[in-house]
């Protein structure tokens, strides 16, 4: 095999997200074998980048809509953002951002109306979780589901490390009419434990600008329907 074969080729594989070149050779992308930070942790970092994603997913909601939103840092700060709107119904398994929409509407008439899922609590990402949880969610119909995972990878999809985070996801995802990724560039290409989504069924994916300096965008955008870059 000539040289060039490989580099092309290898080039080709750094376009799908399998593989991250570097100098003489490739690394492979290794599925995360560990769990993300606590809440509390994620919550200070890239903040910026999550501002910015979260400013343009709620440009794609109407008023008067049900959402579903699941626990993470970047849905937090899309929480306050929501609180902005009017007439909206959130559906949330997160204690923090169902706290922060409950009381974002004191001392105004905003109509929202905030539903906190049932279940175990999970401390370290302040969410309930469990069958009762996802039960829950299958009482549900939402117009859009809002999600943030641990990776989000073009041919493994959204993914988490934690199975009981991923079974919450993929039941909000199943039950919400139109499902909306946040995944700030950190998140691009990478792959970890559990796939709650294909590629194929997520409707719009909402990055920031550093993604585009990613070789694993491409392939990303290929896959799945709509790519948004805040």
């Amino acid at each position: 095999m000539s040289r060039e074969t490989v580099r092309r080729d290898l080039v080709e594989l750094e376009g799908q997200g399998e593989l991250r070149r570097v100098h003489g050779g490739a690394i492979a992308i290794a599925i995360s074998a560990e769990p993300e930070p606590p809440l509390a942790v994620r919550l200070v970092a890239r903040q910026r980048e999550k501002r910015a994603i979260a400013k343009a997913a709620v440009a794609l909601l109407q008023p008067g809509q049900t959402v579903f939103l699941d626990a993470g840092s970047t849905t937090a700060i899309l929480a306050e953002e929501i609180a902005t709107l009017n007439g909206m119904t959130v559906i949330t398994n997160s204690l923090s951002i169902a706290l922060k929409l409950a009381g974002a509407g004191e001392g105004r008439l905003t109509g929202n109306e905030t539903i906190l899922l049932g279940g175990h609590i999970d401390v370290k990402t302040q969410a309930t979780c469990g069958d009762t949880t996802v039960e829950k969610i299958r009482r549900y119909r939402a117009d859009v589901a809002l999600l943030s995972p641990v990776g989000l990878h073009a041919r493994h999809g959204a993914m988490s490390f934690e199975h009981h985070e991923a079974a919450v996801a993929r039941a909000m995802a199943e039950q919400a009419q139109q499902v909306v990724i946040l995944a700030d560039h950190a998140k691009i290409g990478q792959a970890s434990r559990v796939t709650y989504i294909r590629t194929a069924d997520i409707d719009v994916v909402v990055t920031d600008a550093k993604a585009r300096e990613l070789p694993g965008l491409s392939a990303l955008r290929k896959a799945c329907e709509r790519l948004v870059i805040a």
